[in-house]
């Protein structure tokens, strides 16, 4: 194995876990863009824990509103183009992983939240956002869009040539005076 790349079965493992959360990320963005009613002031008003005053406040603004409206609905849906695709998969991860930190922040599963609308299962602590958040964490530290995605082509591209320059540059053994 090379120094600080992964070997091929646990690549095509997080390469598949990026295509997957990235799924997700792209149909629920895809779903709250085709339903023109969708609008995130019900998760917002009924907001618990530490930052509820916030989240309720941002949904008690029009245009604050609007604005989160938007940038939920488009942001999920390019978070996961990206991820799918593979390419930007770092930013990409980044973007996701400040979504799912605000839902959780928005609703966290801690002792003593009491929440109107019924969510699947019973959760202390760990509930699906933060697992598809550490699984984000995976995906940003180990450069599956390299592996397999347009990462490898975009990186190609973009990755730095020697100048000519820097090439031609005289080099310290240039410096040095013979010696007697």
């Amino acid at each position: 194995m090379e120094h600080g790349k992964l070997p091929r079965g646990p690549m095509i493992a997080i390469t598949v876990l990026r295509v997957v959360v990235g799924w997700h990320f792209l149909y629920e963005g895809i779903a709250k863009l085709s339903s023109p009613s969708w609008s995130a002031a019900g998760y917002l008003k009924q907001a618990r824990g530490p930052f509820a005053d916030l989240f309720k406040g941002l949904a008690s603004q029009p245009n604050l509103l609007d604005n989160a409206n938007l940038i939920t609905m488009w942001g999920l849906t390019i978070v996961g183009v990206l991820l799918m695709l593979g390419l930007f998969s770092r930013l990409a991860s980044l973007a996701g992983i400040g979504f799912i930190v605000l839902f959780y922040l928005a609703n966290p599963p801690f002792v003593g939240y009491f929440y109107s609308l019924a969510t699947e299962g019973s959760y202390l602590i760990v509930n699906k956002n933060l697992v598809e958040l550490c699984a984000l964490v995976v995906v940003l530290l180990t450069s599956s869009g390299r592996f397999a995605g347009l990462d490898r082509v975009a990186h190609r591209f973009f990755a730095r040539r020697p100048r000519v320059a820097a090439a031609s540059a005289p080099t310290k053994a240039d410096h040095t005076a013979p010696g007697p």
